[in-house]
């Protein structure tokens, strides 16, 4: 009988694996789905890119301004440095024609055969303090007692040139270590930016020139409504009214009567940074073949016979402060919270000016930057 029985079907055995196999390939599904949701896009965005790079490159124009001004404080003192070497040369060349008088009094001492602590005072190396001990001078004539007196003279101003050469020397080595410091740091800030743009793709970078175009736009749009103004307040200034709020002489011409900073001194600050345009811009470079932003103003104002400070820092502080609405050709305006770059007002709101690495003197609107301040050197 148990041989005829009919065999038992595991239906079991295979429906749980089914089941499984089914939620395993959803959660597989879902996991899948969120890690593709939740991966951030390792890449910046453009805007990010464009961001990034302006601020890279305003840092580096504020290193470049420190570079500037270690670089000037270390040539300064190099020279006196050097001036001071050159003295303490001097003073010890006149130090030992006094010892060799003194000396020269101690040998004749010898073969007269006079006292003998006479000879030992003169050729000690502080005569003085002999004498104290040995009050000796007395004895002495007049002309040994001048050589004494100028021996010690010499002795004294030599030692203390000598410590004044040290302490300049100390000074100058602490200008150098400025000068590396700030020059490394220029080269690390545009090293990034340079990275960060040849990262980008080719449809990224004509997305960074459209931003760029559209940025430059806006500038040159807000340039046309000072121009505007300026022009306004000039024939407001001829039919003699009031104007709109700026003082007289607010032109932009590069005429004498009212046109100008200074007449022809604006004109030719303006005609020399026009010569400049097309040259390159060169962090550090004061000309003639290419200039960074405060090495051009320096030399165009220098052009027309005025001598300036080199670093933007310093130039804001000369002159006259001046308003954005009462600019006048030749002055100078001056961008960022820190001061790192400055231009030269042409008029119609526009600027002559070192950009930034990579780029050339060229004319534009003074809005392409954010303004801090504008100077009438003159």
């Amino acid at each position: 009988m148990a041989s005829h029985r009919k065999p038992r079907t595991r239906v079991r055995s295979t429906a749980p694996a089914v089941g499984l196999t089914t939620a395993a390939l959803a959660s597989v599904t879902l996991l899948s789905t969120q890690s593709a949701v939740a991966a951030p896009d390792p890449r910046p965005s453009v805007e990010d890119v464009r961001k990034k790079v302006d601020d890279l490159y305003r840092q580096a124009g504020t290193a470049t301004q420190r570079y500037n001004r270690a670089k000037e404080a270390s040539a300064a003192q190099r020279a006196k440095v050097e001036g001071l070497l050159e003295d303490v040369a001097e003073r010890a060349d006149r130090l030992n024609d006094a010892r060799r008088t003194l000396g020269a009094f101690a040998a004749a001492q010898y073969r007269n055969g006079s006292v003998a602590p006479t000879a030992t005072f003169f050729l000690a190396d502080d005569p003085q303090s002999y004498f104290d001990q040995s009050q000796l001078m007395e004895r002495m004539t007049s002309r040994q007692q001048k050589a004494v007196t100028d021996f010690r003279v010499q002795q004294e101003r030599t030692a203390k040139k000598r410590s004044e050469a040290v302490r300049s020397l100390e000074t100058l080595t602490t200008a150098q270590a400025s000068l590396r410091t700030s020059k490394q740091d220029v080269r690390t800030k545009l090293s990034e930016a340079r990275t960060l743009l040849s990262k980008l793709t080719a449809e990224e970078k004509a997305r960074l020139a459209e931003i760029e175009r559209k940025k430059e736009a806006e500038a040159r749009r807000k340039a046309e409504e000072l121009a505007k103004q300026q022009a306004a307040a000039r024939d407001a200034k001829k039919s003699g009214g009031t104007g709109t709020g700026t003082d007289a002489g607010t032109g932009t011409g590069t005429g004498t009567d009212g046109g100008t900073s200074t007449g022809t001194k604006a004109e030719q600050v303006l005609a020399f940074a026009r010569a400049q345009i097309g040259k390159p811009y060169v962090w550090g470079a004061t000309g003639p073949a290419s200039y960074d932003c405060s090495g051009l103003t320096q030399a165009a104002w220098k052009a027309a016979g005025v001598d300036i400070p080199r670093t933007t820092w310093d130039q804001v502080e000369i002159g006259t402060r001046v308003a954005t609405a009462d600019l006048r050709p030749g002055d100078l305006v001056f961008f960022y919270d820190d001061i790192s770059h400055v231009g030269i007002y042409k008029g119609d709101g526009m600027m002559i000016h070192a950009p930034k690495p990579g780029a050339n003197v060229r004319e534009e609107s003074i809005y392409y930057m954010p303004i801090y301040g504008s100077v009438r050197p003159a």
